[in-house]
């Protein structure tokens, strides 16, 4: 007599390693396997050698070493390949996020409660519990160029319109729908992810958020849900490490050469509704 089938989990969450520190990786695993939701966790170890292999064993988590540094989307992409149709949603994770019990569980019923949502963010915290403003319109290059490209003499000459880009005005304690939300965090619906495609490899590392968003944003609701909060420590690497700000401005002309450098009627069609 053959064994029933396992039912499927209703979560299963990605974290992508390179080097991180095992008691940050640790504290990340057990914020999913702490919580009261049937959640499987698959860390993707892109390092060198597999040195964080012990900490995935200790904890409960599938681990994979693929040998080689695959970016981003593309160790996010061979979790979700292996994990494919195990769960109804996937959880795209930093190593550096953790959070309380009860976060996996509010997003999974405001998800099952609310169909035509097909990513879900909750409030981003640094770990003082101050805001991070992680809700922002889909880029226009000046956005990009001013923002992180011009430091703070961008930041000046541009203020009106950075505020713009980062929704300054928005009230964070309100449920909504926005345009781009951050990768450190993404709740993704299983079907919107086999309807549009994971992430696209072409980004190794920055950008790949805001695509994929934008192409589960044609066809559901990108929501942003304040009702539960995750702390995020918000290393900020391209700002401190000059092979990451290249990697970052390669990622930015790859998505306006994608997407269209100054015309694009979706990416205006898409912020609108933000507002």
């Amino acid at each position: 007599m053959s064994a029933a089938p396992s039912p499927m989990h209703q979560v299963s969450a990605c974290i992508v390693v390179y080097r991180n520190d095992p008691e940050q990786v640790e504290a990340s695993i057990r914020s999913v396997l702490s919580s009261q939701i049937r959640a499987i966790c698959t860390v993707v170890d892109n390092s060198p050698t597999p040195e964080l292999r012990e900490v995935a064993a200790a904890t409960g988590a599938e681990y994979i070493f693929p040998g080689r540094n695959l970016g981003f989307g593309g160790g996010h992409n061979l979790a979700m390949r292996v994990n494919r149709q195990r769960a109804e949603y996937c959880l795209i994770q930093n190593p550096d996020i953790r959070f309380s019990q009860e976060v996996l569980p509010a997003l999974y019923r405001y998800m099952s409660e609310h169909p035509d949502a097909g990513i879900v963010m909750p409030r981003i915290l640094y770990p003082d519990g101050s805001e991070q403003r992680l809700c922002k319109r889909l880029p226009e290059p000046l956005d990009l160029v001013a923002r992180r490209f011009l430091g703070s003499w961008g930041e000046g000459l541009f203020k009106t319109r950075l505020d713009r880009y980062e929704l300054r005005h928005l009230d964070l304690n309100v449920v909504r729908e926005v345009p781009n939300l951050s990768g450190c965090f993404m709740f993704i619906r299983s079907a919107a992810l086999e309807k549009t495609g994971y992430f696209d490899e072409r980004f190794f590392m920055y950008m790949e958020d805001v695509d994929l968003c934008r192409r589960i944003g044609r066809h559901y609701k990108t929501m942003f849900f304040p009702g539960v909060s995750v702390q995020h420590e918000y290393a900020k690497g391209s700002y401190r490490s000059l092979p990451l700000l290249r990697l970052h401005a390669l990622s930015a002309i790859r998505y306006f050469s994608k997407w269209g450098w100054f015309r694009d009627p979706e990416r205006d069609a898409l912020n609108q509704r933000s507002l």
